[in-house]
């Protein structure tokens, strides 16, 4: 009996260490307060976006003049053409249709079989799932150059609306959905949104609401830099928002220290930027200062500019979400359309909430919670406290390894118009160069030998990866000595279009030169390389074929030669 007891002890000790065992503490939610918080959340974002949306991107580094932010009309509620809306209504099918388990890999063929348009970070992610790059790699800084950017940002409420409470799904959704388009502080963003929303269904006080959602990413990081800087800011000027949104662009605008030259670069007045942190802040900006006040914090968040829609609608959705659907001021739904489908979406108003509500209950569940009836019969929900697990800690600018993930031959079959990422073109490089090896040659624009080309034989077609990636034809050779060695190629373009050629030796670039109308001749155009001061050396030719505005960006080459005289 007592070695039993003694085993039963180590057991249970066992299963609470490695976090196995229910949680002890448990926060109960009515599911009709929950359905009533949810409506305002998805209600929020609609007004946010609606009110900002004559703004988007027209005050760049400089605050909206109160005149500037139109006066609030009731049908401005009405926003379902909206791609700050219908982007995280994928996600939300998918979730609906393949389960809270679904695989990123899932996530991905969804995702690249949308046909709505696209910008930054979403539109580049999708063409790299397209191009058979499935996530994470399709959010990775290898493949592009929008990883910080806003998007997953905008995009993550519905992670928080579904998961009441349950901080820890909200980070296991922005792993699966925002790393198809984000990295780093990029996905931090979204996860840090959707912390927001998951406490806002529990507390009403903003800064707890903020500080719940920082515990979802890594304290390290430069998003969560910016949260605190936000939040002291804040108590150091609890009055003065303009004063704080100077503060902000001084460090997160115009230092390049934190913009990094990715896809928003250091600026000022009148330069755009998308990034993750400026925009974030400009969504913290509105709940701190607005105070609890629907209009207000909409407006501020508005006036801080540049992504001037899409950060009112992050910040009206988490407010209104403490606020709940039947409190709300009756401006805000009185000429809601119920009938009407958000855009590229099966949904209407109530069905958007009722789909919600199911995976709300699937997450209770699946979290370790439970679903009771009080005492007249209703549902409450009975939700676990787990404490937040970050993920590790990623740098876009100093980016971690690739996982090489690609879709297989069947997962690019069941993606519209997919197609292989990388084109193996070994044999064309080795039959038109000998000893030349190639690679990450992109599948786009058929690369590989063909007879002729533009008036010249023998040329052989190579195409970039992605945006970031360019093709590389390697070499090693040995420079003689006491010779003039030179590197000669022979170089175009495809008349609709242009790319970089950049040549390095043991990775040291000697030349960088754009291959297009401007410096072509009849489409083509010499390059010579002099390696003469190399001469004796065993080195490492690389050639690269890289993009320069993702629009044909095919590289000619009719020869490539080493001569020596």
């Amino acid at each position: 009996m007592r070695l039993s007891r003694r085993i039963a002890v180590k057991l249970l000790v066992y299963l609470c260490l490695c976090g196995t065992i229910a949680a002890q503490e448990f926060r109960r939610l009515p599911v009709g307060e929950y359905v009533d918080k949810m409506k305002a959340g998805w209600i929020g974002q609609m007004a946010g976006v609606g009110w900002g949306g004559p703004t988007e991107f027209r005050w760049e580094g400089k605050i909206i003049p109160v005149n500037g932010v139109p006066e609030w009309q009731p049908g401005m509620i009405n926003q379902f053409g909206q791609d700050d809306l219908y982007v995280e209504l994928t996600f939300l099918r998918t979730l609906e249709i393949h389960g809270l388990d679904c695989t990123i890999r899932q996530a991905g063929i969804d995702f690249a079989n949308s046909r709505y348009g696209l910008a930054e970070a979403n539109q580049a992610g999708r063409e790299n799932l397209r191009r058979g790059i499935a996530p994470p790699d399709s959010g990775h800084p290898r493949f592009t150059r929008h990883s910080d950017d806003i998007d997953y940002q905008i995009e993550s409420d519905y992670s928080g609306l579904i998961a009441p409470g349950m901080p820890r799904l909200t980070i296991e959704l922005g792993e699966k959905f925002g790393r198809m388009m984000n990295y780093g502080d990029g996905l931090y963003a979204g996860q840090f949104v959707g912390g927001m929303y998951s406490e806002a269904f529990f507390e009403d006080d903003i800064v707890q609401i903020i500080e719940a959602g920082l515990r979802c990413i890594p304290g390290e990081s430069q998003y969560a830099e910016m949260v605190r800087d936000m939040l002291a800011w804040y108590r150091e000027n609890p009055d003065d928002w303009e004063r704080t949104w100077q503060r902000c662009e001084e460090k997160y605008h115009k230092d390049a220290g934190y913009t990094h030259g990715l896809c928003s670069r250091p600026g000022g007045v009148n330069v755009h930027s998308i990034d993750a942190k400026l925009n974030g802040a400009y969504v913290l900006m509105g709940l701190l200062y607005g105070k609890g006040d629907p209009d207000r914090t909409i407006v501020i968040s508005t006036r801080c500019g540049q992504d001037s829609d899409c950060n009112p609608s992050s910040a009206g959705g988490v407010l209104f979400t403490t606020i709940g659907f039947k409190k709300l001021p009756e401006r805000f739904v009185s000429s809601l359309n119920t009938k009407a489908k958000f855009a590229h979406s099966p949904y209407d108003f109530p069905q958007l909430c009722e789909v919600t509500e199911m995976l709300a209950r699937k997450a209770v569940v699946a979290q370790g919670g439970r679903i009771e009836k009080d005492d007249k019969g209703r549902d409450v929900f009975v939700i676990p406290v787990w404490p937040p697990k970050p993920g590790r800690l990623e740098r876009s600018w100093e980016p971690g390894a690739v996982a090489d993930s690609l879709f297989t031959d069947a997962e690019i079959a069941r993606i519209a118009g997919g197609r292989s990422a990388r084109k193996e073109i070994s044999k064309a490089v080795e039959t038109f160069a000998p000893g030349w090896q190639v690679a990450d040659c992109g599948g786009e624009m058929n690369p590989g030998l063909r007879e002729e080309w533009s008036g010249r034989k023998r040329v052989l077609v190579t195409h970039p990866l992605s945006e970031a990636v360019p093709c590389v034809l390697t070499k090693k050779v040995d420079v003689p000595e006491g010779k003039r060695s030179t590197l000669i190629l022979g170089v175009g373009h495809d008349p609709h279009g242009d790319w970089t050629l950049a040549v390095k030796v043991n990775g040291k670039t000697l030349t960088e030169k754009k291959i297009g109308k401007g410096t072509c001749r009849d489409g083509w155009t010499e390059v010579a390389v002099d390696l003469s001061a190399y001469a004796g050396k065993s080195v490492k030719l690389e050639l690269e074929n890289r993009a320069d505005g993702w629009s044909w960006e095919a590289g000619y080459w009719s020869r490539i030669v080493v001569g020596s005289e």
